[in-house]
């Protein structure tokens, strides 16, 4: 039986990883969770949290699967770097050029990649360095996406809903580019209607006082959703997302459904954008209608952004780390010795087990 340890110092980490848990439970194997620096609360009474340094010691993982961009190097096994969103750039499109997305640290020894692009700029990386290794492998966050379109159609998901069309509301955090204070007023008044029904979410770091107020909507039209729970089990449920500038849009594309945004700071032709609150209702109805060149423009960057459709990125993410034991590990360089981004890692693991918040930025 392998050991896998998952971990976790962000809320976002949750949904990208229970895909890969099941992946090993299904194998027979066996996963622990280790959570330093956010809360703990989403984990499951059946998920095995190791709750010390010691514990994760003993526990002997063969890998670690980390989403996020740091990870205690002294944690046994390999690390293994399977990202906590897709690589695009501002304008939507799959990049090459996203520094921070493709900054190499030292911490790793295997990146799993999502599509073609990221794939070919990571092993041109990995040449370079020669301390790491690459296997495009799709992300698995997008698994059960991709099993729920197979199990349904992608039309609309109305007849459910008594005939009414449910959108799935989704805003990011920062005064630039949120969108939630300017749809309030429109989201109350389209789920009073009753022609619209809603499933809201906003940002963890959103404004509380604007947070309380979308959660003082919630009646028979509007449900509001915590921002700790797992919102990919919840994705399908909507014919169509409002969004502003929140990567979220482009997972919810992978259901082959559309996305109206309100000033997105990522245009182009896979969405439709509009410049005033006023005009989102009949956005929302023209996207239901699902035009052939929004679908078209849709699936083309999806396609961009990740390479597989099957919803088994989980599977091949495990292949590759028994590939790369196999076969891989003895080959590579030696890692730098990173003596002050360690120091600086300990001192974030030191604070985040003592209940005291980690910094958003990279360990460097």
């Amino acid at each position: 039986m392998a050991r896998y340890l998952f971990f976790v110092n962000q809320p976002y980490a949750y949904s990208i990883l229970r895909p890969l848990q099941y992946a090993i439970r299904a194998r027979g194997d066996e996963v622990a969770w280790f959570v330093a620096g956010c809360t703990a609360r989403p984990l499951k009474d059946d998920e095995h949290r190791l709750r010390t340094v010691r514990e994760v010691m003993a526990y002997g993982a063969t890998a670690t699967f980390v989403p996020g961009d740091w990870v205690p190097w002294f944690f046994p096994g390999i690390k293994v770097e399977v990202f906590h969103g897709l690589a695009r750039n501002k304008r939507g499109h799959a990049s090459e050029d996203e520094s921070d997305h493709y900054r190499i640290r030292g911490w790793f020894d295997l990146y799993c990649t999502h599509a073609e692009t990221d794939t070919r700029k990571f092993q041109s990386l990995a040449r370079e360095y020669g301390h790491f290794s690459v296997a495009h492998t799709g992300w698995p966050k997008l698994d059960p996406l991709f099993q729920a379109r197979s199990e349904a159609t992608s039309a609309s998901t109305t007849d459910a809903g008594n005939g009414v069309p449910t959108v799935f509301f989704a805003s990011t955090f920062s005064k630039s580019v949120t969108a939630a204070p300017q749809l309030l007023p429109q989201i109350e008044r389209m789920a009073a209607s009753g022609q619209w029904r809603f499933i809201v979410t906003l940002h963890p770091k959103m404004d509380p006082a604007l947070v309380g107020r979308y959660r003082a909507l919630a009646g028979e039209n509007l449900e509001f959703v915590e921002s700790d729970e797992d919102l990919i089990p919840r994705l399908p449920e909507a014919d169509v997302m409002l969004c502003d500038t929140s990567s979220i849009m482009f997972e919810f594309m992978f259901l082959d459904r559309p996305v109206v945004t309100l000033n997105t700071r990522m245009p182009g032709p896979w969405l439709i954008d509009v410049e005033r609150p006023e005009a989102v209702e009949s956005a929302l109805s023209r996207a239901l209608e699902r035009p052939e060149s929004l679908l078209s423009a849709m699936r083309s960057v999806c396609h961009e952004l990740h390479s597989y459709t099957d919803g088994h990125s989980s599977e091949r993410v495990l292949e590759a780390v028994e590939r790369f034991l196999e076969e891989e590990k003895d080959r590579l360089k030696p890692k730098p010795l990173n003596l002050w981004r360690k120091l600086r890692v300990w001192l974030r693991l030191r604070r985040a087990l003592h209940g005291q918040s980690t910094f958003d930025r990279n360990a460097d």
